[in-house]
């Protein structure tokens, strides 16, 4: 069995596509691909697909990760393209490897966002992110099935800062004044999301945008707690496969006569 590990993204008006309708287009993409695709056993057998943390709906994202198993060997590569090639526009496969390394969904312990605040004046937006950092706490609420939840989403902010507007990857540009936050935020539980920590902004510093933020996953990793990036989930993948032949010139030398 073969495991492969993808990277995907949600662009455009796709970002409004829930995770269980990528879920039916993904399936639907590898019957039209004709991945040879491992299943699991039972009455219902479905293909072995991993999802790991996928981005809320309404959210774009260039960083979707997920896994398969194959019964027959594919080139990664070869296996990409056909599965793009299968997919609407915006739900878009970028990169793929042979899973070489265990944990994936473990090295997924951190995100960078970005938040398009469309009418705001990227001064406010700097005034209310310098009040956020230096809040001790930020209490928020969200809405449950078991009723309304209130939480400090302080300390999943590894960071938050105002940036520069020009060369912006969010997909809503506009003439009109505008403020990006860039945002790297650990996975904890309960899992804070961008949305939270807009709450948090409206409740530190009375920030509130004129139109919902759009939003886009720039990245997704594990997070280094020295440097404060979050780190490519897949590298560990890549890696092992530069270094496996390496591996194996050196033992055929170590083995050949003198």
């Amino acid at each position: 069995m073969q495991r492969i590990r993808l990277r995907y993204t949600k662009r455009g008006r796709l970002r409004f596509t829930s995770h269980r309708d990528f879920q039916r287009a993904f399936e639907r993409a590898l019957r039209r691909a004709e991945v040879p695709m491992a299943y699991s056993a039972g009455f219902t057998p479905h293909p072995k697909v991993s999802y790991a943390n996928a981005a809320p709906t309404g959210t774009g994202s260039e960083a979707e990760y997920l896994e398969i198993a194959l019964t027959e060997p594919r080139d990664p590569e070869q296996l990409r393209a056909l599965l793009d090639e299968s997919l609407p526009a915006g739900l878009d496969v970028v990169e793929a490897v042979e899973a070489r390394t265990s944990g994936l969904a473990d090295r997924l312990t951190a995100s960078v966002w970005e938040l398009r605040l469309d009418g705001v004046e990227p001064a406010e937006a700097a005034r209310a992110v310098e009040a956020f950092n230096a809040a001790g706490a930020v209490e928020v609420q969200r809405l449950t099935k078991n009723g309304v939840r209130t939480f400090d989403a302080r300390p999943a902010v590894a960071s938050l800062e105002s940036v520069e507007t020009h060369g912006s990857p969010a997909d809503r540009p506009s003439d009109r004044p505008c403020a990006i936050l860039r945002l790297v935020v650990r996975h904890v539980t309960p899992a804070v999301r961008p949305d939270d920590v807009l709450s948090g902004l409206r409740a530190v510093a009375d920030l509130a945008p004129p139109v919902p933020a759009a939003v886009t996953r720039l990245a997704q990793g594990l997070f280094d707690e020295e440097t404060g990036t979050v780190t490519d989930p897949l590298a560990p993948d890549r890696e092992a496969a530069a270094n496996e032949p390496q591996t194996a010139d050196a033992t055929a030398a170590a083995k050949a006569p003198a």
